[in-house]
């Protein structure tokens, strides 16, 4: 072995690919913006995915066959391909979350102040209040009818339309409001309102005359009476498409990278995977940003069942295959890492952060302090994933979510590894994480995909 040999330096993914895969690279990303661009809540989500199974020859798990997909509550799903080895050996997975940090609707949001229209808001995961004054908003929802009838609702996003907004105090009057306050301070969540109108219907004898006028749009254009918002989930969204940034368009700016970017790559990667030899699933959860809870997190039994109907299928299932089954898996839980940010980089430990555009982070484990609520992948099943993506061509790299005292992060990788698998985090690294503008790199992306593909494809 030669003396250079011995030490290992990361690639930058631009030096390394071909011309031919540079074009491939800026193409997957032209189909990714247009994905993030339309679907902004995890129902949109699940929709569009199955649009994509069933055109790619997968059924719906009631109808059997070699690739078929379950819904779990229009909010997750599993999209599965069978392989030549038997359940009873194990499966593998690609896990990702397709819930993103936004602000929610009240379910009683509407009222009147100082002739204005407002919706009171609740924001759901981590977010920074003040990313969301003082922009371009728009509604992605769903509200159900008393008799059960659903009724969706996009408002803001196309160009002839108005968007929404929530307001932001001036500077000339935030000094003792907003100043002297920690940043997390200075924008209460009882303040996130969101301005949605302020013409007033003729009657000036009449109460809540703009709040009513409100009403009357709605009810015009979607059918639905106030007490409907009480059965309906809403999502405030930041309006507008994903875009190119940077002059040489190598990177995509847009909301919802985390964890979407994870979602398409994997969809993307069980869509075309060839002869696997293992069973592969690619799952897609709900709730990762409050804690995985609820019967659409990974939480949930949702991977047990998904399982056990598939033994069914087989004619062939008991809870002890299942669990057996679980036991002998492997998975990656396809989450984004922080990308080394060049303006904060004191938060970083530079060695073992990921570096934009240095291809897919490999992360042995996540947690906070002393490793706190983390999976830590076994040294065994590391080597055999550094394997795999060398074997593939794929550019990867190590990475750590931060310092060790700096704060910490989880995903949903110790929810699967409960069941006894082998169980890795892989995903891209972004910039801006959790913003409404969130970056990433087309050359990361496109590894995310390459190496996904590979994980299936593995013997």
């Amino acid at each position: 072995m030669e003396i250079k040999e011995l030490k290992w330096e990361r690639r930058l993914v631009w030096d390394v690919v071909s011309d031919e895969e540079k074009s491939r690279i800026f193409e997957f990303a032209d189909d990714y913006k247009k994905f993030l661009s339309a679907n902004k809540t995890e129902r949109e989500v699940v929709e569009t995915f199955v649009s994509e199974l069933k055109a790619h020859g997968f059924r719906d798990i009631s109808e059997g066959g070699d690739k078929v997909f379950m819904v779990n509550r229009g909010k997750a799903l599993a999209a599965v391909a069978f392989g030549e080895k038997p359940l009873s050996e194990g499966v593998r997975i690609i896990a990702s979350h397709i819930d993103v940090p936004r602000i929610d609707m009240k379910p009683v949001p509407l009222y009147e102040d100082t002739g204005i229209a407002m919706m009171d808001t609740h924001y759901y995961g981590g977010i920074k209040k003040f990313h969301w004054v003082a922009r371009p908003l728009a509604i992605h929802g769903v509200v159900v009818k008393e008799d059960g009838r659903v009724v969706k609702v996009v408002f803001g996003e196309s160009p002839d339309e108005p968007v929404l907004t929530i307001e932001d105090l001036l500077p000339h009057l935030a000094r003792k409001a907003q100043y002297g306050k920690k940043i997390e301070e200075a924008i209460p969540g009882e303040k996130l309102n969101l301005i949605v109108g302020s013409i007033p219907l003729p009657d000036k004898e009449m109460k809540d005359r703009v709040k009513l006028a409100i009403l009357k749009l709605l009810n015009d254009k979607y059918g639905i009476v106030e007490e409907d918002f009480i059965s309906a989930e809403i999502e405030i969204v930041p309006a507008g498409p994903a875009r190119d940034v940077g002059f040489d368009s190598s990177m995509v700016g847009g909301y919802g990278h985390d964890d979407r970017i994870c979602a398409y790559t994997s969809l993307r990667a069980v869509l075309d995977v060839q002869n696997p030899k293992w069973t592969v699933i690619a799952l897609f959860f709900d709730k990762e940003e409050i804690g995985s809870d609820g019967n659409t997190g990974a939480q949930s039994h949702f991977v047990e069942y998904v399982i056990a109907k598939l033994f069914e299928l087989q004619g062939k299932g008991d809870y002890f295959k299942v669990v057996d089954a679980l036991n002998h898996s492997e998975a990656i839980s396809a989450d984004v890492n922080a990308a080394l940010d060049p303006d904060w980089k004191e938060v970083h430990e530079a060695k073992n952060a990921a570096k934009l555009g240095y291809g897919l982070p490999v992360t042995k484990y996540t947690g906070r302090g002393g490793k706190y609520t983390a999976n830590d992948a076994h040294a065994e099943f590391v080597a055999k994933i550094r394997r795999i993506f060398n074997q593939a061509g794929v550019v990867w790299q190590p990475a750590e979510l931060g310092k060790v005292d700096e704060g910490g992060g989880g995903t949903v990788a110790k929810y699967l590894a409960k069941f006894g698998m082998d169980v890795i985090d892989a995903g891209p690294a972004l910039l801006s994480m959790h913003s409404p503008f969130e970056i990433a790199s087309k050359a990361d992306l496109w590894m995310a995909y390459k190496g996904y593909k590979a994980f299936f494809e593995a013997e």
